[in-house]
């Protein structure tokens, strides 16, 4: 019932007011927790063009690691804005954090880069095999549905946790077989062992999403702020679809990447501005992981109901086609 007021809520106060377009000289300040990487190029393009501008917001950026650090510090009271994968999302909707996801930015595929000397060239080869990922992450979920699909489980492999950028110098050295992981670190690889190693064909298996979230009161208190948010971000991908190469040059700099090394995997990162159904598999499919492998708040049973915080009034209210979803 609280979420189906605060959704009438929003709903009338985007009627009441204009959805795009500075209304005065003055801009809005608002505080984005940004995850500097290729997979927040939207947020970053839209900054460096002055797209926020455009739309009357101030926004203040801070930098971090992850999408998880992103969206903690919103949910402190750091930030107002997160960028953050379908991860952190989950496990703040099991805790019962009242987070708002309005929108999904980008969506890429996880992959496997194995050493060629172990001669792995179909997903049923990982059998026996030492391989990496990185706990708690989509890179976890990924590995866990790649097994799946080859027929194999946890006890059939050795699993190895490791931080993505630690996969390659193991993988140099021969302690793992294979890496599950995201861009740019698979490019990485390839690039520094070249003919020494051979990237798996797992395309469709799993992709790891990245999405917008607030937290609700601020949803509430301050709609037009995350519509105008989210308009700017439209505009980002339109700017990007129509600039490719003048934006892999703002966002290589922005993420301190070579521009060269960024090109080959750029079309890796699909950049679309919705709430479909890649953000809605992506979050219950984390959030089942989350329910077997036992990563989940004391008293949780079930997958959540999504429907508490999904909120696609703001994102709606500006392109109706970019709402497409079910969750049943």
């Amino acid at each position: 019932m609280q979420h189906f007021k605060l959704c009438s809520l929003l709903a009338a106060a985007l009627l009441m007011a204009p959805l795009s377009g500075a209304d005065s000289a003055e801009l809005v300040k608002t505080r984005l927790a940004q995850n500097l990487s290729p997979i927040s190029a939207l947020p970053i393009v839209a900054k460096a063009q002055g797209l926020f501008e455009k739309e009357g917001l101030d926004v203040t950026v801070s930098n971090f690691t992850s999408g998880k650090q992103a969206l903690d510090t919103v949910i402190g009271g750091g930030a107002d804005i997160a960028t953050t994968a379908e991860a952190p999302v989950t496990a703040a909707a099991m805790a019962g954090q009242p987070i708002a996801f309005v929108a999904g930015m980008e969506y890429s595929d996880v992959k496997t880069l194995t050493a060629k000397k172990a001669a792995i060239r179909t997903i049923a080869d990982l059998k026996g095999k030492k391989i990496a990922y990185t706990a708690g992450t989509g890179s976890e979920v990924y590995t866990t549905e790649l097994l799946k699909k080859a027929g194999l489980t946890a006890k059939d492999v050795t699993l190895v946790n490791l931080k993505p950028q630690e996969m390659l110098p193991a993988l140099a050295a021969g302690s793992i077989d294979a890496f599950d992981t995201w861009e740019p670190h698979i490019a990485n690889g390839k690039k520094a062992l070249g003919d020494e190693v051979v990237l798996l064909d797992t395309k469709g298996v799993y992709s790891e999403t990245f999405n917008i979230v607030v937290m609700q009161d601020y949803l509430k208190a301050n709609p037009q702020i995350v519509t105008k948010f989210l308009a700017a971000l439209i505009a980002a991908e339109a700017w990007v679809k129509a600039h490719p190469e003048a934006a892999m040059e703002i966002v290589s700099k922005a993420v301190g990447m070579k521009a060269e090394e960024l090109k080959p995997i750029w079309n890796d990162y699909v950049y679309k501005v919705g709430i479909g159904p890649k953000q809605i598999d992506a979050l219950k499919a984390h959030a089942q992981w989350r329910l077997d492998t036992k990563n989940h708040p004391p008293g949780v049973t079930a997958v959540p109901d999504f429907a508490v915080v999904l909120f696609p009034e703001p994102l709606r209210a500006l392109d109706a086609a970019r709402v497409n979803y079910k969750l049943n």
